[in-house]
């Protein structure tokens, strides 16, 4: 499985419990030596 397809997985993962406080994630680039960059969105209350 390619590495952007497992990271999108992982973010499936844990995307729900973001959402539960307001927040959510984008994944935004996986770059070739595995350097993966994500867009926190929202604001997670705790």
């Amino acid at each position: 499985m390619p590495v952007k397809e497992k990271v999108q997985e992982a973010l499936g993962k844990v995307r729900p419990f973001l959402q539960r406080d307001g927040g959510d994630v984008e994944l935004v680039d996986v770059t070739e030596n595995g350097l993966v960059k994500v867009r926190l969105k929202g604001a997670c209350g705790g």
